[in-house]
């Protein structure tokens, strides 16, 4: 019996993990939507730097994700 608590346990980390990570990824899926915006008659540069700025969102966004897995699991 006390073999099959730490599996358990296990299990349920894991459960936990996979919910955090899909909870983040709707909070920021929401925030996504109340950003965008249409701009009639853009730019071609005004284009390259909306482009730019979103590369950075992204990549801001998934260092949010993990340093909050990675918090999770510490706290576990």
């Amino acid at each position: 019996m006390d073999d099959d608590l730490p599996e358990s346990v296990k299990k349920c980390l894991d459960i936990l993990e996979e919910n955090v990570e899909i909870l983040a990824n709707l909070e920021y899926d929401l925030e996504d939507e109340k950003e965008d915006e249409l701009i009639p008659d853009m730019e071609l540069h005004n284009l390259y730097d909306m482009t730019e700025d979103v590369a950075e969102s992204a990549k801001l966004k998934r260092a949010e994700s993990n340093f909050t897995r990675r918090q999770a699991e510490d706290s576990l």
